[in-house]
């Protein structure tokens, strides 16, 4: 089992930033893969951003490419979403994931925090 614990989001004017946090426990020794999700009220869940446990490797959406940047500290196994140069389009409720070595899918999901861009 892992849980997942986010925090960070809020209300913010276009051109702000934010960063949001997803601290991880129970199984960290076993993390393959950490992301960000998002889903805007309406609409499905899309991705955002993740990045690989060991290798540190990256992969983002196009519409965030260039503005968030994920990172993660290993010690605290918690994953970062720096966001900059917010945009109104980028409310939405964020979640992190977790998919675990020899897992298919992400097995694991955080309860969601709350960013809103105005604008």
């Amino acid at each position: 089992q892992v849980q997942l614990v986010e925090s960070g989001g809020g209300l913010v004017q276009a051109g702000d930033s934010l960063r949001l946090s997803c601290a991880a426990s129970g199984r960290t020794n076993s993390l393959y893969r950490m992301s960000w999700f998002r889903q805007a009220p309406g609409k499905e869940r899309e991705f955002v951003a993740r990045i690989n446990w060991s290798t540190s490797d990256t992969a983002y959406a196009d519409s965030v490419k260039g503005r968030f940047t994920i990172s993660r500290d290993n010690a605290k196994n918690t994953v970062y979403l720096q966001m900059d140069s917010l945009k109104p389009e980028d409310t939405a409720v964020y979640s992190c994931a977790v998919r675990l070595i020899g897992a298919a899918q992400y097995g694991y999901w955080g309860q969601g925090t709350q960013v809103t861009v105005s604008s």
